[in-house]
């Protein structure tokens, strides 16, 4: 299974907080070198780590070319219309360079303890739901816009502003309605190989590409991204392109020079030569 998308690197920076320079260190050589995004998790609850969303404007400001995006924002802390707001105007300052991680919410307990919501999990999904609509209405620029859901409401905001460039929607999904709503409402996937085991991947990429075609869409226009972590080989890595459908691979945060002189280009040369023989 392969979408013949450019095959695209990133890098996964734990936002430590007890270390202060360290992230943006980190992200900076990161640029220099040419990957192409950054990610941050998002768990505003544990203390010893940034806020995400400023730790990724930090970062924006620091780097010239790479992406950004939350892996992934922790919805239940983060009202949608905000959220859309702050990262419609990082997108503006940095260019055009931000992307879009969301999730439904995990760790129940320490997102009550700081003041969010207790959900069930089919509560969360249905949240997830409206919340991507809520989203797309404050990127469109309308005036007076208004949505009326069970956990997400618009009166008539005048929303705003328009990012510099469409920002896509990447959800971290794993079970089937999940996956479906990527199919039918998102711009991307992104989960993490160790929640997703590699004999599980077909299944999931398929429950997504005929979501996709019962709303209409092209499954093919589908990002789909990759927490891979540290310690695969080239061939590990080429293989996730290849055989199992993924575009972008995002790893850990060790060994960035060593990975994008020595890893990055064979993994391009393994995809180049599989496609080529195709």
């Amino acid at each position: 299974m392969d979408y013949g998308r450019p095959v695209k690197f990133g890098c996964f920076i734990i936002p430590d907080a007890t270390q202060p320079q360290r992230a943006l260190g980190l992200a900076s050589l990161a640029d220099s070198l040419g990957f192409d995004l950054v990610g941050v998790q998002d768990h505003p609850y544990q203390r010893r780590f940034y806020d995400a969303w400023i730790l990724l404007s930090a970062i924006a400001v620091r780097t010239k070319q790479i992406a950004v995006f939350p892996d992934v924002s922790n919805l239940p802390l983060r009202p949608p219309a905000m959220l859309a707001k702050a990262a419609a105007s990082l997108d503006l300052i940095s260019g055009g360079r931000v992307e879009l991680g969301l999730g439904a919410g995990a760790a129940w307990d320490a997102i009550k303890a700081m003041g969010g919501p207790a959900r069930t999990p089919g509560e969360s999904v249905s949240a997830l739901e409206e919340a991507i609509q809520v989203m797309r209405l404050m990127w469109s620029g309308a005036r007076g816009a208004r949505f009326d859901g069970k956990f997400y409401q618009l009166a008539g905001v005048n929303a705003g502003p328009v990012p510099a460039h469409p920002i896509g929607i990447w959800l971290g999904a794993y079970k089937p309605r999940m996956l479906a709503m990527v199919g039918r409402l998102a711009d991307g996937w992104v989960p993490s190989l160790g929640n997703l085991k590699p004999a599980e991947l077909a299944e999931a990429h398929a429950r997504i590409d005929d979501a996709a075609l019962a709303a209409g869409r092209e499954p093919g226009t589908i990002r789909r991204v990759l927490n891979v972590g540290d310690g695969h080989s080239p061939e590990d890595l080429a293989s996730l392109v290849v055989e199992h459908g993924f575009d972008t691979l995002v790893v850990g945060e060790g060994e960035l020079v060593r990975f994008a002189d020595e890893v990055i280009p064979k993994v391009r040369e393994l995809v180049a030569a599989a496609r080529e023989s195709r």
